[in-house]
């Protein structure tokens, strides 16, 4: 493939995407609502664009269009809105969504945009801000040959072996909903762990517990690794940290597959609930929790 593509959705994932495959070379055109986004991309070597048809006339053909947006609507308003992506695309113009959709919605769309001569992936992305910016991990569904053609871009955007192909439109999204219960449940763990720590009559250091936890014990992970940096930044006590703890929706999505499978997910299912549960009952375990979403999502705590 041509080493070109669109890029819809600019913060801090997009945007980050954007600045990683340009410093690699791209010819990356850049698009998003907030039009002063754009403009400040503009500078570091992304090409913007301000509407849809300005992206069309500075793409080749094949043109490839990488959706980096909030689940839901938006997605759907993008493609096949009055003024959506289908309304410029050509037959054989691919779209990829790589936000976190529910990947029962990539179903008709994909089916839609395929009887209309475009073609379509969806790509689960993990690794937050950090990992669009320098190497991240890519799962990916659709069509094998598509993947194999975009092979190039998932390459430059992933980190060494960090993507992978399964078979079948929604797949990827799947994939990637069903790693985000799995997170869901080791933070948890994790979460009430130190709170029990911190509750014990001896006088332990929360940052030397995840200090020690992250090298060479059976429970070292990067999860660990960002709330050792987050006891850095905010202290044993995490006072500027909410004890409310922000979700979105792929917990949930996960614990209601699971039930449509009759299949238990106890501990995911506890996890987000306990999700819920704190913005009216914050607690220490919230803020472990909070603080592990700020370091590798840049999320934003919960007032």
């Amino acid at each position: 493939m041509k080493k070109e593509l669109a890029i819809i959705g600019l913060g801090k994932m997009g945007g980050g995407a954007a600045l990683q495959l340009a410093r690699k070379g791209w010819h990356i055109v850049g698009y998003n609502r907030t039009e002063s986004v754009t403009k400040e991309l503009k500078s570091k070597g992304i090409d913007p664009a301000f509407s849809f048809t300005e992206i069309k006339n500075k793409l080749k053909r094949p043109r490839v269009f990488w959706l980096m947006l909030p689940a839901g609507k938006v997605v759907d308003d993008i493609i096949f809105g009055k003024s959506g992506l289908v309304k410029v695309a050509d037959k054989g113009d691919i779209i990829i969504d790589a936000g976190n959709s529910f990947y029962k919605d990539a179903l008709p769309r994909g089916a839609r945009l395929k009887r209309l001569g475009i073609k379509f992936l969806d790509a689960g992305f993990s690794g937050g801000p950090g990992g669009a910016r320098h190497g991240a991990c890519f799962m990916v569904g659709g069509d094998k040959k598509l993947f194999n053609y975009l092979s190039p871009l998932f390459r430059d955007l992933a980190v060494k072996d960090g993507f992978k192909f399964f078979p079948g439109v929604g797949a990827g999204h799947f994939v990637k909903m069903i790693h985000n219960g799995i997170e869901y449940g080791m933070m948890q763990a994790i979460a009430e762990g130190f709170q029990l720590l911190k509750k014990s009559k001896y006088k332990l250091n929360m940052y030397d517990i995840a200090d020690i936890y992250s090298h060479g014990s059976v429970v070292q992970s990067r999860l660990v690794s960002w709330l050792e940096d987050g006891l850095e930044i905010y202290g044993d006590d995490l006072r500027d940290v909410s004890g409310r703890v922000g979700h979105t929706g792929e917990g949930e999505w996960t614990v209601k597959t699971a039930k449509e499978f009759k299949l238990p997910a106890k501990i995911i299912e506890g996890a987000f609930k306990f999700r819920v549960q704190s913005e009216k009952n914050p607690t220490y375990a919230g803020k472990v929790l909070s603080v592990m979403r700020k370091q590798f999502g840049g999320h934003k705590f919960q007032k």
